[in-house]
């Protein structure tokens, strides 16, 4: 009777260590998950500032435009 529940205990011993294992390769993957996450959100942060630096300049030539050059023909007066 004692090894029958000997190999009962040990089965369940060796299903807790599967779950540990499945547990901390979860653990693993969404820890690599997180990371690429915050990879593309640092990216992000990179590409708006960009965006916002082009409208910074955008607005300010538009506040302050160059005078465009004439462009045609000029009348020659006659004297």
């Amino acid at each position: 009777m004692d090894s029958k529940k000997a190999i009962h205990v040990n089965i369940e011993i060796m299903r807790v260590f599967t779950r540990i294992r499945e547990y901390l390769l979860d653990n693993l993957n969404v820890k690599l998950e997180i990371e690429e996450i915050k990879k593309q959100l640092e990216n992000q942060d990179k590409n708006i500032e960009l965006v916002f630096s082009y409208l910074d300049e955008l607005i300010e030539k538009q506040e302050n435009p160059k005078p465009r050059p004439r462009v045609g023909y000029r009348q020659q007066s006659e004297n």
